[in-house]
């Protein structure tokens, strides 16, 4: 048997609607509470925008696609959810899709879809870089050194991230969708570790996961404020204009940076992911077991935890194994009240350095 430390599954998800999507290589699953109490399930494939091309495979280049992806097949994941949830359409709705269906027929959905998420790229530009960058042109009268000028935009787009971030997990709905995000992480995290997916284990297992999106995030903002620190033209329309072109360059330096992080326990890469860890604490919220559930179900339509647990960790699950599990093992290294990661991981690292 080996030990168990925590290894790479390269499984990943996203909270939806009272329900999460998890996806394993090109397969990925939405699972869905429904009103009636049972489980919503929808397995599907997804070979994103390039398939299999080389330009999937190119370090800093992919992280762009994988971002484009992350975006298609989130929408589609929350367009399924919201399924179980919408209300009757009005007559107005109605013939919106009717005219939709007319002029596109069975491309419409693609096509709204495609429209979703243009909106929604345009509306993140909108706040977190050309109102940054609008509100630091105010003080531009008073502070004429660029570069002072250029970290101050920066902090203050980290700040309004934050600050919407804030805002909206008061709202119900997200927060229920924070405690889904808990649970998808908390299912990761419990395979990752060496653990059966059963209830138990999920729940006792850690809601702060490495790869996460708002670590990915968070590190957009940080490395925007580094690249844009170096746009040293005095030209407003070519300041925005840099900056939009340096968006996929920042993406896919942050795809890059979290893809090494959540595959490396480095001292280095623990204290890197230490903010994005930080942010969780907002993002996600402790799940009901209702909830890791949901989460399960949509782990094991497209990941077979048992065998991954078998080659990984030495493990033979059966029915026993399961059962006792309930109260065998120990903590993860993560814990909800102590955001102590970093430190554990890190003198974990260096005991595992000695030892080799």
């Amino acid at each position: 048997m080996k030990k168990r430390t925590k290894c790479y599954s390269g499984i990943g998800g996203q909270a939806v609607l009272e329900g999460i999507m998890m996806k394993n290589g090109s397969k990925y699953s939405v699972a869905v509470r429904r009103a009636d109490g049972g489980i919503a399930l929808d397995v599907r494939e997804y070979e994103g925008i390039l398939g299999n091309s080389i330009l999937t495979k190119i370090p800093f280049i992919r992280g762009v696609f994988a971002f484009i992806d992350s975006l298609r097949l989130g929408m589609r994941a929350l367009n399924y959810s919201a399924e179980f949830f919408a209300e009757e359409e009005d007559a107005q709705e109605s013939k919106f899709d009717q005219v939709m269906t007319k002029l596109f027929g069975k491309y419409a959905e693609k096509i709204l879809s495609a429209f979703a998420v243009i909106l929604a790229v345009v509306m993140a530009l909108g706040v977190f870089v050309f109102l940054p960058y609008f509100i630091t042109g105010l003080f531009r009268e008073y502070i004429r050194n660029t570069s002072l000028m250029a970290i101050i935009e920066g902090v203050l787009r980290i700040l309004i991230f934050v600050l919407y971030i804030v805002l909206i997990s008061q709202m119900k709905d997200i927060k229920r969708v924070f405690m889904y995000h808990g649970a998808e992480h908390k299912c990761i995290n419990c395979v990752e570790h060496g653990r059966p997916l059963t209830v138990k284990d999920v729940m006792r297992s850690s809601r702060f996961h490495k790869r996460c999106g708002t670590s990915f995030l968070l590190f957009v903002m940080l490395i925007s404020v580094i690249l844009f620190f170096f746009i040293t033209t005095t030209n407003p329309f070519l300041r925005m204009l840099y900056r939009i072109l340096l968006i996929p360059v920042v993406a896919g330096i942050s795809y890059e940076i979290l893809r090494l992080a959540g595959r490396s326990n480095s001292v280095i890469l623990n204290i890197i992911s230490a903010p994005g860890m930080w942010l969780q604490r907002l993002t996600t919220k402790e799940p009901d077991e209702s909830m890791a559930e949901v989460a399960i179900a949509a782990v094991e339509a497209v990941f077979d935890w048992k065998q991954y647990l078998k080659d990984t960790f030495g493990y033979e699950i059966d029915e026993s194994w399961m059962e006792d599990s309930e109260s065998a093992g120990e903590e993860d290294d993560l814990s909800e009240d102590d955001l102590s990661f970093v430190t554990e991981e890190i003198e974990q690292t260096l005991d595992e350095q000695k030892e080799s």
